[in-house]
This record gives C-alpha cells, structure tokens and sequence, in this order.
C-alpha cells in the first residue's frame, strides 16, 4: 500500500504526506481503470517494487539512484494507467444517431464494397487509435446484434489500405430500431496483439455501452448504408459515444 501511495503521489505530482486515498476516489469519479489492464498493472507494480527494493539495498546513500527507480516505476505506472484508462460519462442514447465507437482520428471517408457481410457497396468511415487514446470499443447504436465473428490475421500498420481485411479482426453487425444494420469492425494493428469483444449474436446492446477493447494502438471501420449523412470530415478527432459521426 505504501509503495502504490508513493507512485500515484509521484505521478500527481504531489507530496506524499498531502496524498491519501480520499483524492485517488475523488480521481475516480470521472474515470476508472479497465479490467483488461489488470494483468498489466500487476506486472508494473511488482516490477516498480523490485526496483526500488533492489536500488536500495545495493545503493542505500545513492540519492539519485532512488529518485531514478521512482521515476521509472511512476513513469511504467502513468503509462498503464492513462492506457487502460475508461472515463465515466452519460450517453446521450438517439435511434437516428450512429456514435463514435471509439476515440480517435477519422482517417477514412469513402464508399467502399464491404464484402463479409453486406457484399455491396457501403460508406466506410474508419477511426485510428494511437497508444494515447482511450481504446474502450462502444456500441454506436442500439439494437440486435445480428453477427459477431473473430477473424485471425496480420498485423500490418493500422492505416495500411489491407489491414481492414487482413489483419486481426472482429467484425459485429448491430441492427436498430429501425431495421438499419451497421457493421463495425475492430482491427488489430502492429503493435496491437490482443483484440476483445463482449456482445454474441442475439444479444440485445446499448449505445454506447462498451462491446469491447483493443490493446495498444488500432483502428475501428464503421460501414453505413448509401446515402446516410456523415457528420465528421477527414483528420477530425472524435470521442467515443459522444461524437456523432452520421444521421440514419
């Protein structure tokens, strides 16, 4: 407990005797850790306090040693933490609205053929996730979900033009209220390895509610019908579940 205060006090750039628990729960009114991080926090934390065990035995007077291993371990701690990041807000739930399904930048616009499912030409709006953004993955409409497959694959550069199709992939077709379906397709990337998702065929979800993760820097493809309204432009940066990217 102890060595946990002493990192988020140096990540808040606070003292340590000014930091307690009642400002981390104040932190956590606005955002939580995912529980697909807590493998990683767990290796960082039992990395940081061999560290700085380590550093101390051996380098007892060293005071420039011991402030090192504190900055490493608050500097692998802040990276884990901002990484596995999930802010807690409302979704403004509206059947004819599609959401961002996750943050990012909008590095495609384009009518493309979609060919797993529709097999015919649709609107392809994509979203690139650097390391940086939060890389919670959200329903952008309500409704049934009509398909959810997994498909294994490459792991080409996220913007590569052959990662939509060959690389690691899921792909979920939700269809709404209003019998609209829209398909949306979480992509690993190079330095993504892992790529989860939560909804099953049959399953009734939320807009917004999260369907899923992807670690370490990815993209997610949104595929519309012909003639829907797209709200975003190319290079914008949107937020996921509070952006609106297109009208149906």
């Amino acid at each position: 407990m102890f060595l946990l205060n002493e990192l988020i006090a140096g990540f808040l750039g606070v003292g340590l005797k000014s930091f307690n628990f009642a400002t981390f729960n104040f932190l956590t009114l606005f955002m939580k850790f995912h529980k697909e991080g807590y493998a990683s926090l767990t290796i960082v934390i039992l990395f940081s306090a061999a560290l700085i065990a380590l550093v101390r035995y051996f380098f007892p007077e060293v005071t420039w040693a011991h402030y090192l291993a504190y900055a490493v371990a608050a500097f692998l701690t802040i990276v884990i933490l901002q990484f596995f990041r999930d802010p807690i807000f409302k979704v403004e739930v509206n059947d004819k609205y599609v959401l961002a399904p996750a943050d990012g930048k909008v590095v495609v616009i384009e009518e493309t053929e979609e060919n797993e499912y529709f097999k015919d030409k649709r609107i392809q709006v994509s979203i690139f996730m650097s390391p940086v953004n939060v890389h919670v993955n959200r329903n952008p409409i309500s409704g049934i979900v009509k398909y959810a497959k997994y498909h294994p694959g490459l792991y080409l550069v996220a913007w590569h033009p052959k990662s939509s199709t060959e690389n690691e992939r899921t792909t979920v077709v939700i269809e709404g209220k209003n019998k609209v379906e829209v398909l949306f397709r979480q992509i690993a990337g190079a330095m993504a390895r892992r790529i989860v998702y939560y909804v099953k065929e049959g399953q009734q979800v939320t807009q917004g509610s999260e369907m899923g993760f992807i670690k370490f820097g990815s993209r997610v493809d949104v595929f519309l019908p012909l003639g829907t309204k797209i709200n975003v432009q190319l290079d914008q940066n949107v937020k996921g579940a509070r952006t609106v990217i297109a009208e149906l």
